[in-house]
């Protein structure tokens, strides 16, 4: 089975857009493309639902790909499309309790660098630094 999903890499100043789940993993904001949907604006809409902030994309970073076995014991072959993002929302944030998310901040770039679950995604918040800081 494949999956595509798309997420952001929301920057504001030194910061960085990070969740936190119930069971206390923290991971960039992500999620599944609905219908026809772009991977663009899946990557919009899921930051804006699982965080409540809105963002802007300023430009592609690139994708993860990894497999896992889903609940039903299905192997899923997953495809994450990362999109380096602003956002005029300030540190204003709500998390999507109903998707399992207790916390959304904006973290240090240095403390997200160590707090991320994932090393995929820690490498793709420092693709989207360097990208940002050559604006």
């Amino acid at each position: 089975m494949e999956e595509i999903s798309a997420g952001g890499v929301v920057i504001n100043g030194d910061t960085v857009l990070t969740l936190r789940k119930f069971q206390g993993d923290w991971v960039l904001p992500k999620g599944r493309l609905e219908g026809d949907e772009s991977s663009e604006a899946a990557a919009i809409r899921e930051v804006e639902e699982e965080s409540g902030v809105r963002g802007d994309i300023i430009k592609y970073i690139g994708y993860l790909k990894y497999i896992y076995v889903g609940v039903d014991g299905t192997k899923v072959n997953k495809t994450v499309h990362y999109y380096l993002m602003t956002s005029a929302d300030g540190n204003m944030t709500n998390p999507q309790r109903e998707e399992g998310f207790i916390e959304a901040v904006f973290m240090d770039t240095d403390k997200v660098l160590h707090k991320l679950k994932h090393e995929a995604e820690r490498n793709m918040v420092k693709k989207a630094i360097e990208l940002y800081r050559n604006l």
